[in-house]
C-alpha cells in the first residue's frame, strides 16, 4: 500500500478536524494556511456545538473530553425580545442541554495543539490550482513554491481558490447583513447591556431587522446588528447611521449599538445554492463553507465542517487503497446532510425577519421545547 499525499487547504475547524481524525488513524497530511501563525487574528466569537453533528466529530477525533472542559457554563441561556425590549423567551441554561456553547478560539486552539508538529504550513497562500492529471494536482503557492498532491481537499472557506476545480457555483448576498460590535468587560463597564443580552445568547427582532447578542467567555459582549436589504458598509461603519435604522427600539437595545468599544464592522452574509453538488472530479474535494456556505440561522456552520472532516477522515481511512471510493462514499453523506442544513438556515433567516418578529422565533422555540 502507498499512502498518498494529501493537501488540505485552510486551517479552519473543519480543516483542522480532518487532519486530526488522519492522525489519528495513522494517515499523514499537510495543512496549508494563509495566516502567518496560530495568533495571526482573532476567531470570533461563541459557537454552539451540536450533540449530532460537531460532537460527534470532535469524539471521531478523540477530543470530546478536551472539549468539555472548555465549555462555556451557563452559554445555552436564551432570551427573545421585541423592540420595546419584551423579554418574551426567557430560558436559563441548566447544564442539560445538547447544544454547549464554546469559544471558538479555544475550539481552534484544542485540535491545533492535537496535532504533530509541522503539520501546519503557516503563511502558505494559495494563489492557484490545477489539475496534473490521474487526480492529482499541483499548488502554487504565494512565495512562489510549487506542490503536488495525491488528494486535494479545499477547506478554504466562502471565496476557495479549489472549488472552482469541481463546481462554477459562487456565493451570492444570503439577504442579510450584519455590523459587528463588541463591548469589552460588560458587566463593569456597560452593566444596562449585560442585563439586557444576559448570561448566553439573546435575539431582539423586528420585521427586516434585529440586534443578536451572546456573552463571551472573557466578560465581553459580541453583538451584531443584522437588517435585510440595504448597503451594509454605507450603513454599517458610522455608529450615528446605523442607530437611526433602530430609532423606534427601546434604549436599552439601542444602546448596545451606541456604547460599541471599537470600530463596527461590516458583514455581507453570503450563501451558496441550497443543495450544491459537484460532479466526483479524481483527487479532490470539498469540506464546510467551501461545499456549503450558508447563513448563520441554522447554527450549523462549524458544526457540519467539522463533520464534514471528520467524516472525509474516516472514509479514507476505511478505503486505504481506494481514493475515488473515499471520496465517492465521503460525497454521499455531504450532500444531502449539508442540502437539509442549509435549506433549514434559509427558512429560520426568513422566520426571524419576517412580517410578525420576533413572534415566528417564539413559535419555533415553543415547538421546540415541545414533548415529542
Amino acid at each position: 500500500m502507498t499512502t498518498p499525499s494529501i493537501a488540505i487547504v485552510g486551517a479552519g475547524l473543519g480543516g483542522l478536524l480532518l487532519a486530526r481524525v488522519l492522525h489519528v488513524h495513522g494517515i499523514p497530511a499537510t495543512v496549508h494556511e494563509r495566516d502567518a501563525g496560530q495568533e495571526a487574528r482573532t476567531q470570533g466569537g461563541m459557537l454552539d456545538i451540536h450533540q449530532d453533528t460537531g460532537q460527534l466529530a470532535l469524539r471521531a477525533a478523540d477530543l470530546y473530553e478536551g472539549f468539555r472542559r472548555i465549555v462555556h457554563p451557563g452559554g445555552e441561556a436564551l432570551r427573545i425580545l421585541d423592540r420595546q425590549g419584551t423579554v418574551l423567551v426567557d430560558e436559563a441554561d441548566e447544564g442539560d442541554g445538547d447544544r454547549p456553547e464554546v469559544d471558538r478560539g479555544d475550539l481552534r486552539r484544542l485540535l491545533l495543539d492535537s496535532l504533530p508538529e509541522g503539520t501546519i504550513r503557516w503563511g502558505a497562500t494559495v494563489t492557484a490550482a490545477r489539475p496534473l492529471g490521474d487526480g492529482r494536482h499541483a499548488l502554487t503557492l504565494s512565495d512562489g513554491d510549487t506542490v503536488t498532491t495525491d488528494l486535494l481537499v479545499g477547506a478554504d472557506g466562502a471565496w476557495s481558490r479549489i472549488r472552482p476545480l469541481v463546481s462554477n457555483a459562487t456565493p451570492t448576498p444570503a439577504g442579510v447583513s450584519f455590523v459587528e460590535i463588541e463591548l469589552v468587560d460588560a458587566d463593569t463597564r456597560h452593566p444596562g447591556c449585560a442585563a439586557v443580552v444576559g448570561a448566553g445568547m439573546m435575539f431582539a427582532l423586528a420585521p427586516g431587522q434585529g440586534l443578536l447578542a451572546h456573552r463571551e467567555t472573557d466578560g465581553s459582549l459580541h453583538v451584531y446588528a443584522a437588517f435585510t436589504g440595504g448597503d451594509v458598509d454605507i450603513a454599517g461603519r458610522d455608529p450615528a447611521r446605523l442607530v437611526e435604522r433602530f430609532a423606534d427600539w427601546a434604549p436599552e437595545l439601542r444602546a448596545l449599538i451606541t456604547e460599541a468599544d471599537g470600530d463596527l464592522v461590516p458583514r455581507a452574509i453570503h450563501m451558496l445554492p441550497v443543495g450544491h453538488r459537484w460532479d466526483r472530479v479524481p483527487g479532490v474535494t470539498l469540506l464546510g463553507d467551501a461545499a456549503h456556505l450558508m447563513s448563520p440561522f441554522a447554527g450549523e456552520g462549524a458544526n457540519l465542517a467539522m463533520l464534514d472532516g471528520a467524516g472525509l477522515g474516516r472514509a479514507l481511512a476505511d478505503h486505504p487503497d481506494d481514493v475515488e471510493a473515499a471520496l465517492a462514499a465521503y460525497e454521499r453523506a455531504l450532500f444531502p446532510r449539508s442540502a437539509r442544513a442549509a435549506a433549514e438556515a434559509a427558512a429560520n433567516l426568513a422566520v426571524c425577519f419576517r412580517d410578525d418578529a420576533p413572534q415566528g422565533l417564539v413559535d419555533q422555540f415553543a415547538a421546540y421545547a415541545e414533548p415529542r
